[in-house]
C-alpha cells in the first residue's frame, strides 16, 4: 500500500498523532511528559511552528499545530528524532520508539479547528477506567497531560501554547472567551460526540467540501509548477530565495550599522533579534546556520533571541511598524530578484 500524501503549505493547519511501536509507552512518567514538552517547544521554535493544543497519552500524543511555513515534516522529523534520542538513552535502549510515521489530518480551521481541539483535550476521558467520569473531567482541568487548563485559566499559561486562535472563536482572549471555551469543551464530556476525525478519512483532510476542493486545486497546482521547474532549470535559479549575505547588507544600510557591528552586539540586542528573525523567515535557513553567520551564537540563543524580538515587538507598536517596514521593503527586494 502506498503511502498517504503529505500535503504541506503555508499556514496549515494538522491535528498530527503518532503511536508507540508496538503499542508501548512513550511516557513512563510525568519528567518523561516534561522532557517531551521541553523538546517540543525547541522544535516549534526553531521551525516556526505554532501549537494549539496537545494530549499526551501513555503509548501516544496528539498535537494541532500550525505551519506558516509549511514546513510539517521537517519539524516532525526533528522533534521525534529529537524525543527518541532523549528516551533511548534515558531508559539506555535503542531502536524505533514510535510505531512508523506520524498520521497527520490537514484541518479546515474555518469549520473544524474547534471540534478538533475538543476532540484533543477530552482524549483523556475516552480511555476505559474505574474511576467517576466527574472525577476524571475535574481531573482533566488542572493536570499537564492536555493543552486544556492554559485555556481555561491564565495562571496555567503555558509559552509553548498559541492560545489566540482557538480563543478568537469566543472574541478577545479574556475571562469570557476563557469561559466560553470551557462550556463548549464540557459540552462534550460524558456525550457520544462524533470525532472530527472521521471526515478526514480516505482523504487525510477534514474539512467541508469547499475546502476539500480547494485543497485540490491547490495542489493540483503546486504539481503542475514543480514539474514545470523540473523541466526548466532556470526557473529554479529564479525561484531561490536571496542569500543570507545579501539580506545581511541590505539589514544593515537600513538600520544604518555594519554588519560587524550587528554581530558583535550584545545578546540582547533589538537590532540582532531582528536580523535573527529576518533571516530565519526569509533565506530558509536554520538556526544553528544562522548563529554561525553571527558570530558562533548557539542555536538556542538565536530561539531565545527570536523569541525575544517576537514578545517586544507585540508590546512596543513602534518597534512592530519599524519592522513591518524592514521586512516589506526586504520582500521587495527579493521579489525584484526574481
Amino acid at each position: 500500500m502506498s503511502r498517504p500524501l503529505r500535503i504541506q503549505y503555508p499556514d496549515a493547519y494538522y491535528h498530527v498523532t503518532c503511536r508507540g511501536n508496538e503499542q508501548r509507552a512513550i511516557f513512563l512518567n510525568s519528567e518523561d511528559q516534561k522532557e517531551f514538552l521541553r523538546l517540543l517547544s525547541r522544535s516549534l521554535e526553531i521551525f516556526s511552528v505554532r501549537l494549539l493544543a496537545y494530549a499526551l497519552m501513555p503509548n501516544h500524543f496528539h498535537l494541532l499545530v500550525c505551519t506558516p511555513k509549511g514546513n510539517l515534516s521537517e519539524f516532525m522529523r526533528h522533534f521525534n528524532i529529537s524525543y527518541t534520542g532523549a528516551f533511548n538513552r534515558k531508559y539506555k535502549r535503542s531502536g524505533h520508539l514510535y510505531q512508523g510515521r506520524y498520521k497527520a489530518f490537514l484541518v479546515d480551521r474555518n469549520n473544524y479547528l474547534l471540534e478538533v481541539s475538543r476532540y484533543i483535550h477530552l482524549n483523556p476521558l475516552r480511555v476505559k477506567s474505574q474511576a467517576p467520569l466527574e472525577r476524571r473531567w475535574q481531573d482533566l482541568l488542572i493536570s499537564d497531560e492536555t493543552s486544556l487548563p492554559g485555556y481555561l485559566e491564565f495562571k496555567n499559561h503555558q509559552d509553548l501554547i498559541h492560545y489566540e486562535t482557538i480563543l478568537e472563536y469566543f472574541g478577545p482572549e479574556d475571562r469570557k472567551s476563557r469561559d466560553e471555551y470551557g462550556r463548549f469543551v464540557s459540552e462534550g464530556v460524558g456525550r457520544d460526540i462524533p470525532s472530527p476525525l472521521e471526515k478526514g478519512k480516505g482523504t487525510g483532510i477534514v474539512g467541508s467540501e469547499d475546502f476539500i476542493r480547494e485543497v485540490k486545486e491547490r495542489l493540483a497546482r503546486d504539481q503542475k509548477d514543480s514539474k514545470l521547474l523540473r523541466e526548466q532549470p532556470a526557473l529554479r535559479k529564479l525561484g531561490q530565495s536571496m542569500t543570507s549575505d545579501e539580506l545581511i547588507d541590505r539589514y544593515a544600510r537600513l538600520v544604518g550599522m555594519s554588519r560587524d557591528e550587528i554581530a558583535v552586539k550584545g545578546r540582547q540586542s533589538i537590532e540582532r533579534g531582528m536580523l535573527m528573525e529576518l533571516l530565519y523567515r526569509f533565506c530558509h535557513i536554520t538556526q544553528p546556520e544562522i548563529g554561525r553567520l553571527l558570530g558562533g551564537v548557539d542555536y538556542s540563543a538565536v530561539s531565545q533571541a527570536r523569541k525575544r524580538f517576537r514578545m517586544k515587538i507585540r508590546h512596543d507598536p513602534e518597534l512592530a511598524k519599524k519592522f513591518s517596514r524592514i521586512q516589506d521593503h526586504i520582500g521587495q527586494m527579493s521579489r525584484i530578484k526574481i
